[in-house]
């Protein structure tokens, strides 16, 4: 579950679902090199300001969904995961390096999207637009099941 991250001067709650794609698509993934996966990224959460929140695997592609700090970007976060991912999975699966011929466990590209925590982009739209005006601030400040929203 994802939490506020409270820093000295600011407070965040910045998610990322990341898709990566083994490279050549190849089908890597079985029970033992997924629990490797899972074991090495409780590690990184250790080390780094990355938490795991749901990590899902396919046959040939991962998903994460992470949370992080401000100071690290998308970018970082992806980079981090992959290269330690890799190299550990290379490190204890010498099996998966001989079907990945190239060297590389995780082709270039990934995808990410943002992720809230407080609803769609049309509810903060809304409440962007509406910042100002009084009359319509407590039904802006409800979400989608009516819990309260608390943005700042």
């Amino acid at each position: 579950m994802s939490q506020y991250i409270h820093k000295s001067h600011n407070v965040s709650v910045l998610m990322y679902h990341f898709v990566c794609p083994a490279k050549y698509r190849r089908a890597v993934f079985n029970k033992a090199v997924d629990e490797t996966l899972k074991e090495v990224c409780l590690e990184i959460s250790k080390r780094y300001e990355i938490e795991f929140l749901e990590i899902g695997t396919d046959k040939n592609h991962v998903h994460f969904l992470v949370q992080s700090v401000p100071s690290y970007s998308p970018t970082k976060i992806i980079q981090t995961i992959k290269s330690i991912t890799a190299r550990e999975i290379f490190s204890r699966h010498p099996e998966v390096k001989k079907k990945l011929w190239g060297g590389q466990f995780w082709s270039d590209g990934y995808f990410v999207n943002t992720v809230s925590k407080f609803g769609s982009e049309v509810t903060v739209r809304n409440y962007v637009k509406q910042q100002g005006k009084e009359d319509e601030y407590e039904q802006l400040h409800r979400g989608d099941e009516g819990e309260q929203l608390v943005l700042f």
